[in-house]
């Protein structure tokens, strides 16, 4: 390279790099934004799922577990435990009200919440609603 790096020539190289990614971001922005209405399901939130989503935060259950990849990683993750215990939300209030009122000792387990039959089809309702949100596959396998 016999010519010499300058002033302009830095200047060009930043100008043009600030205006190709600027254009990038505006691309993927425009593509998120096109994609989303496909994969939102919001028409499927029942006031079962809305109880379930603050019986959730109310026992801070995000403290221990994940869902969809945010949260705790003490407990397993959450947002496909609809699809764990075979599409069922009995199964899953079954397991929540199997749990022992102290937990298990010596062993990390689910305190027993003492739940009531309303508030554990809420849960259910809302964790069955999180499996069927588009995650692209992600956990990317069944355990989470």
């Amino acid at each position: 390279m016999s010519e010499v790096f300058t002033k302009t020539m830095a200047r060009n190289i930043f100008y043009g790099g600030t205006t190709f990614f600027f254009l990038l971001l505006l691309a993927l922005t425009f593509d998120t934004i096109s994609v989303l209405p496909e994969r939102d399901h919001r028409e499927n939130i029942t006031p079962e799922v809305v109880l379930g989503k603050k019986v959730w935060e109310d026992n801070n259950c995000i403290g221990c577990h994940t869902l969809l990849g945010e949260g705790a990683y003490f407990a397993p993750e959450l947002g496909n435990v609809y699809k764990r215990f075979g599409n069922s939300t009995d199964a899953i209030k079954g397991f929540i009200m199997s749990r022992p009122k102290d937990g298990i000792p010596g062993r990390r387990s689910m305190p027993q919440f003492n739940l009531s039959e309303e508030e554990l089809t809420g849960i259910a309702e809302f964790l069955k609603w999180t499996s069927e949100v588009n995650t692209a596959n992600w956990p990317p396998n069944i355990q989470g």
